[in-house]
Order: structure tokens, then C-alpha cells, then sequence
């Protein structure tokens, strides 16, 4: 049986999780100012993982976001395992001294074999931050960021496939987490400031502040 590669007394990882749009990426950049998270995006480290030089995953994890489907487990545990670790090393500050640190982990696990993988070979999570809204609130604000944000997934055909993706696949993930009293669900058609309330009083119970 591996160990994990980090102690959870030591490292406090949240899941954040919701469907594509929901708010996720903008309250994650709230509360690392409010608790001096890391906050890191599956999504991102894919992204970039793709465009880097002599990356054997470059081409499949291309086509996995062309066509909405979710990159092997393997890959997106490897390469959260590594931020992880980088930023243990890098950061100093509270909650950052002797090995400590605390992460946001956005946009994962998107599916069960990734969150048992995560679990056994990285860190148990202590609590999924669930950002839940209506699939039109959703739509809507992807196609509006789609305007600006460069992303080739942010169209209507690509959109809709990560909905039935979301849930077909990840909504098992929340309910798995639900049995285990360890999902925060907050309605994030909310303001962006009545949203962020709430998730910074989930956080602040977590850490007895």
C-alpha cells in the first residue's frame, strides 16, 4: 500500500468543484487572498502541460479538452502532485512553515477514479467547496467569457459537452463526498460578494479561525 505523498495534518487540500462557469476561478482568487491558499487549477496545468516543449501528453490532453472528454487520471494526478510539491518548497508565511501548506485544487476530481487516485497517492481532501448553479446561468457566462478568453472550449457545441460530462461524471464524485460529510454547497447564482461569504465561513470552520 503507497503512502501519500503528503500528511493531511499538515496539508489541507479543498476541492472546488461545480459546473463550467460556475463561479469557480473567481472565488478561488478571493479566498487565496483571504487565506493564503495555492490555488491550483486542473484545468490550467493541463493547459499549460499541452504547449510545453517535448511533453508526451501534449496531443492527447489537446484532443481530450477539443472534445470535452477528461484526461487520464494519471496524468492530471501527476502533474498536481508536482505543483504541490513545488509550492511546499517555494512558499513561506502561515500555514506555509515546515512542510505545512493549504491548496485549493479547482476544477478536480472530475471523475472517481481520479479522487480515490488523488486520495491514495497525493492527499486526502478535507472538504469539497461544491459551486452550484443552473446550467443556463452557466451557458451564459461561458459564451460571455468565450468573447475574451482565447479558450477553444468556450463555444456552444464544446459547452454542452462538458455539461453532460459534469454530469454524468462528476456529480458521482459530489455525492460520494456528500456520504462522507465533506461537501460545502453554495449557490453561486448569487453575487459574486454574497458567494464569497459563504465559502469563506466554510473555510474559516475548516481552520477553526
Amino acid at each position: 500500500m503507497t503512502q501519500p505523498a503528503f500528511n493531511s495534518s499538515q496539508v489541507t487540500v479543498f476541492f472546488v468543484l461545480g459546473g463550467p462557469g460556475a463561479g469557480k476561478g473567481t472565488q478561488c482568487a478571493r479566498l487565496v487572498q483571504d487565506f493564503d491558499f495555492v490555488h491550483l487549477s486542473a484545468g490550467d496545468l493541463l493547459r499549460a502541460e499541452q504547449v510545453r516543449e517535448g511533453s508526451q501528453y501534449g496531443e492527447m490532453i489537446r484532443t481530450c479538452i477539443r472534445e470535452g472528454t477528461i484526461v487520464p487520471s494519471e496524468v492530471t494526478v501527476g502533474l498536481l502532485k508536482n505543483a504541490m510539491a513545488a509550492a511546499i518548497a517555494e512558499k513561506a508565511g502561515a500555514g506555509w512553515a515546515d512542510g505545512k501548506g493549504r491548496f485549493l485544487v479547482d476544477g478536480f476530481p472530475r471523475k472517481m477514479d481520479q479522487a480515490e487516485m488523488f486520495e491514495e497517492q497525493v492527499c486526502p481532501a478535507s472538504m469539497v467547496l461544491f459551486f452550484d448553479t443552473t446550467e443556463e446561468v452557466m451557458l451564459a457566462r461561458l459564451l460571455e467569457r468565450g468573447k475574451t478568453s482565447g479558450r477553444e472550449d468556450d463555444n456552444v457545441e464544446s459547452i454542452k459537452k462538458r455539461f453532460r460530462t459534469y454530469k454524468e461524471q462528476t456529480m458521482p464524485v459530489i455525492e460520494h463526498y456528500e456520504k462522507a460529510n465533506k461537501v460545502a454547497q453554495i449557490d453561486s447564482s448569487q453575487s459574486i460578494e454574497e458567494v464569497h461569504k459563504h465559502a469563506s465561513a466554510v473555510v474559516n470552520k475548516i481552520f477553526g479561525l
